[in-house]
């Protein structure tokens, strides 16, 4: 709960009056267009998720890069591309995530990245699996200024770990994280904010128990746990967890599953972020991993551009009339517990 409160004060002081007022614009502007029905933009996105590389080292069932599935280019970010994106965006940007596809630490620019966002005092996080923190990049992460940091942590055994995050080690999963917490310490850094991501799936939905034991053990400031996303889930699968609480999806009683929520016609995340790739297209949200629904372009464009644009003023209004109509809402879990 302290770790928990320092993250929240930390979040909060990086607010801007500029920003705390482009907030409250996303925000009318969003209960506008659901009441009227008709798009409105009157600010910039509060938050975003930018792609520092497609490249993995695992290769985890229902992710295209672990699959090696993609079917668009793939790559690592670049500076200039990237130092370019945050100069825009900086005036108004609250929260920035290192992460859509891939393992964030594969960019060998990753970090500084995260200190040129730090210095303008935008909130940063990643998600990682952490076998690339080795004690050095352990420091340098924590000298980096980034804010919160997610482990991937799907098991207390290696065999269970392994299951699903296939080619990983959950010993250097534990070895990292215990690098960050000692180079913490010995910074005397309040940040990152660390935290273990338990993604429950069939086979290690019985370890819940345990992983709260481990981060406590360890001295993990918190524990999320996650359900998990099944392409393919109307017949059923291995991965969907046995208790309901902790799944996306709800069992029809006749070997068949359905998305427990609606699909309601509206989407906060619309409003108030994106997605970038790492060579610069915006893409709608993290459910459109293979970049199906590109919006614009940034080594075209800049980002106001197209955040204004027809084209994405349009993808908004589908949205408003008929959710349904888009291929990436189908398996959307906007309306329902994805933090179990």
């Amino acid at each position: 709960m302290i770790g928990g409160l320092q993250d929240g004060l930390n979040l909060a002081s990086k607010t801007s009056w500029k920003r705390f007022a482009n907030a409250g614009k996303v925000y009318s502007s969003f209960r506008f267009s659901r009441s009227s029905g008709k798009p409105s933009m009157n600010g910039m996105p509060v938050s975003i998720s930018i792609e520092p590389t497609t490249s993995c080292n695992l290769r985890c069932p229902e992710c295209p890069s672990g699959l090696r599935s993609f079917t668009r280019p793939t790559g690592m970010l670049e500076q200039p591309l990237y130092r370019s994106i945050i100069d825009q965006l900086a005036p108004t940007l609250s929260y920035l995530t290192f992460y859509f596809q891939g393992e964030p630490f594969l960019n060998n620019s990753f970090l500084e990245m995260v200190g040129y966002a730090s210095a303008k005092r935008i909130y940063t996080a990643t998600s990682t699996n952490a076998h690339y923190l080795k004690d050095d990049i352990a420091r340098r992460t924590v000298e980096s200024g980034l804010d919160r940091i997610i482990i991937s942590i799907d098991g207390t055994t290696q065999d269970t770990y392994q299951s699903y995050r296939v080619g990983g080690s959950l010993e250097k999963v534990i070895e990292g994280t215990e690098n960050i917490l000692k180079w913490k310490k010995q910074l005397r850094s309040k940040t990152p904010h660390v935290i273990f991501q338990f993604l429950v799936v069939g086979p290690n939905e019985h370890q819940i128990p345990e992983v709260y034991a481990l981060a406590k053990k360890l001295g993990v400031d918190q524990v999320v746990l996650k359900t998990a996303q099944i392409y393919d889930y109307h017949n059923g699968s291995s991965l969907i967890p046995k208790q309901e609480k902790y799944a996306r999806y709800r069992n029809n009683g006749d070997g068949t599953f359905s998305l427990k929520n609606k699909l309601d016609n509206n989407c906060w995340k619309m409003w108030h972020s994106c997605v970038i790739t790492w060579d610069g297209k915006v893409v709608p949200c993290c459910f459109d991993k293979d970049a199906h629904f590109v919006l614009g372009d940034l080594t075209k464009n800049s980002f106001e551009e197209i955040w204004r644009s027809e084209k994405y003023n349009h993808f908004r209004s589908t949205l408003l009339r008929d959710r349904s109509e888009i291929e990436i809402c189908k398996n959307c879990t906007e309306g329902t517990k994805v933090w179990a």
